[in-house]
């Protein structure tokens, strides 16, 4: 069986994404019903985004500023005069059997999105940007992995039937070689942070408001484009990249034992990280899409976008460069706190207070240790910045020590409160009374006559020794410092 360095040796990938986002509007596409995530079931619907006959659609303006708003962001030229149209297909969460979306009139088109894995920069074209209506969702209850296979019963929920949803396709992304998984990650973090900043969607991945569609294919080297398949809904940036990764080695292994890709769908898996097939792909004849007759073309004014584009706020890329600048960092680092998703989390730790050297600390340190081994994005440690700023002021404030301030801090993850709960309810704190202290070098001195008569003859090396004894009485709680400042200062006498 090929590994991935042998698929990489042999073939060239070639990857494309297809990115859908759920719009933080108020109300639906083209009705308003309300948009609130988790609601009841089948209580946010009307006749219309139930596509009951006679309803008619209006269009939803802000969706529309919101689509236009991204498109600039990802230096997309904007459409003068586009149109809507039927997308049509039988799936029992789609009420209307066909969704209002833009086929060949986009309108956001031709754009890039740069993107850096370790320091080396990568360009992603982007083919287009436009605007559809989101799908119900389809509820399997009945069997053990939540899928249709194996389901006793399907339920179908329509809240989510006709929210704002923006596609974002990728041009495809050749010449990248064994780097295809890292930047595709790269990019939907990147598309991701310029969402986010751009405040039109929560971009919560876990929620199903920001989707990821992964194209994938190989070829020879110097040989045409291979057969892509298309593994659907991916929603975590690290399954992103175990998603190409995987269906790399799985296409590799077919083409070397003489076998052909087939044109599909697939579904990822997370405990696995393997994928499974799921339906032959269809083409855009398939879809027999046609004009949407019921709602009038789109015609934005260039001079409304001349201003959304003047109003766009500092994109992600420019914010980490000046970040970079005012935190003291190398290039180096600030690639290290991308590649962790802690650079959000760091500026927000330091505006409640601490140095952006003690937040980059904990967060690269003790904190991607903890989500590295529960396989958790950082964000998702259940720690905010405001817990890590406080934690970081009692160590400041001489109160923790770092040992003990990784004590508090596991209280913290296990839920049991803010830092300063977590060390009144567990008893830890520095020893700073110095008469304590004392008491403790005196003990430790007494039960080592032989190391304190070294320190006496001037091997004050030999004061690790006693400086250990005290913190072993002192449970850990004694400031290293203080303790050889105690030992040197009663054996000088």
């Amino acid at each position: 069986m090929l590994s991935f360095d042998d698929v990489v040796a042999r073939y060239e990938p070639v990857i494309g994404l297809e990115t859908h986002v759920e719009l933080g509007t108020q109300t639906k596409m083209f009705c308003g019903c309300p948009t609130v995530f988790g609601a009841e079931p089948n209580t946010q619907v009307c006749p219309v985004c139930l596509g009951l006959p006679g309803s008619l659609p209006v269009t939803n303006k802000a969706a529309i500023e919101a689509t236009v708003r991204i498109g600039l962001a990802l230096n997309c030229s904007i459409a003068s005069w586009c149109r809507f149209a039927r997308k049509n297909y039988f799936y029992p969460d789609m009420p209307k059997n066909f969704q209002i979306s833009q086929y060949d009139e986009p309108l956001c088109s031709d754009g890039y999105l740069d993107v850096e894995v370790d320091g080396e920069l990568f360009r992603i074209g982007i083919e287009r940007v436009h605007l559809e209506e989101d799908t119900g969702k389809s509820l399997h209850v009945g069997g053990a992995t939540g899928r249709i296979h194996g389901a006793t019963e399907s339920l179908v929920d329509f809240n989510r039937a006709g929210i704002p949803l923006v596609e974002i396709v990728t041009k495809p992304v050749p010449g990248i070689g064994a780097r295809a998984p890292e930047v595709a990650k790269a990019y939907v973090a990147e598309l991701r942070d310029v969402i986010r900043t751009l405040g039109v969607s929560d971009v919560k991945m876990e929620q199903g408001s920001m989707r990821c569609d992964v194209n994938t294919s190989l070829n020879k080297l110097g040989e045409t484009w291979g057969t892509r398949t298309e593994t659907k809904n991916v929603n975590s940036l690290r399954s992103v990249e175990r998603s190409v990764r995987s269906e790399m080695i799985r296409q590799g292994n077919i083409l070397e034992n003489g076998g052909h890709i087939i044109q599909e769908t697939r579904h990822f898996h997370e405990d696995t990280g393997e994928s499974t097939s799921g339906r032959s792909k269809e083409t855009a004849t398939d879809y027999r899409y046609f004009p949407e007759p019921d709602l009038v073309p789109l015609a934005p004014d260039a001079t409304w976008v001349k201003e959304l584009k003047a109003a766009l706020p500092e994109l992600p890329r420019v914010h980490r460069a000046r970040l970079t600048a005012e935190w003291g960092l190398s290039a180096l680092d600030m690639q290290s706190i991308l590649n962790a998703g802690a650079v959000e989390l760091i500026e927000q730790t330091v505006a409640q207070g601490a140095s952006p050297e003690a937040a980059r600390k904990w967060w690269l340190g003790e904190l991607s240790r903890h989500a590295n081994e529960r396989g958790i994005e950082l964000g998702d440690s259940g720690v905010t910045p405001s817990q890590v700023a406080q934690l970081q002021k009692l160590v400041d404030e001489g109160k923790l020590t770092d040992k003990l301030a990784r004590q508090v801090l596991e209280g913290v993850l296990a839920g049991e409160g803010d830092p300063a709960e977590v060390m009144a309810a567990r008893g830890i704190e520095v020893v700073s009374d110095t008469g304590a202290l004392t008491v403790a070098v005196d003990e430790a001195i007494a039960a080592n006559p032989d190391i304190a008569e070294k320190i006496r003859g001037g091997n004050q090396a030999a004061a690790g020794v006693l400086i250990g004894a005290v913190m072993k009485t002192t449970r850990g709680q004694a400031d290293a410092k203080t303790v050889r400042e105690l030992v040197l200062s009663r054996l000088s006498n």
